[in-house]
């Protein structure tokens, strides 16, 4: 298994994880700022100068630049260095969140949709990590501009998914 944590519920920590985007607004920085809160590994390729919808993005995310400014060479580059691609949404897949699932299949990579606005199972991104063994974490979806309040709802699937495999640990 990929986490120790499933083992063994006595450890507080997940281990062996590490959470990747391109840290775009939206479902991107909400998996980044998810991970950095809970002291999972966090990096991943962003576009070079680091450039996002509101601007650049802050140094505080750890992110390796591309060297272009085109997103879906950074959106390549994320899903080649990851185990596999977790997509999240509420209703409708933007251009980026699109292409990504077109190169998941391309590539042959695992990924896993998950819609929000319908009821999203808590075990099934953490059967899915375990299953695929993933240890590289790619996480993907909208920008907040397509979909407003994205970036809320991811870090909260995040959490709960989370919280359910560490018995209550992220509260």
């Amino acid at each position: 298994m990929v986490f120790s944590l499933f083992l063994f519920p006595e450890i507080t920590t997940l281990t062996g994880l590490k959470i990747i985007s391109g840290g775009q607004t939206g479902a991107d920085r909400a998996a980044l700022d998810f991970a950095i809160k809970h002291q999972i590994a966090v990096g991943g390729w962003c576009t070079k100068g680091r450039r996002a919808e509101d601007g650049i993005i802050d140094k505080r995310y750890p992110l390796s630049e591309t060297n272009s400014r085109s997103y879906p060479i950074r959106t390549l580059k994320n899903i080649e260095t990851s185990d596999g691609t977790l997509i999240i949404y509420l209703q409708k897949f933007d251009a980026g969140t699109g292409l990504t699932l077109k190169l998941c299949k391309k590539l042959n990579k695992p990924h896993l949709a998950v819609k929000l606005s319908e009821s999203a199972n808590k075990h099934t991104l953490l059967n899915w990590i375990n299953e695929n063994k993933i240890s590289v974490l790619n996480v993907a979806g909208p920008r907040e501009s397509s979909e407003n309040g994205i970036y809320k709802d991811v870090f909260r699937y995040l959490e709960i998914s989370f919280n359910y495999a560490s018995g209550g640990l992220y509260r």
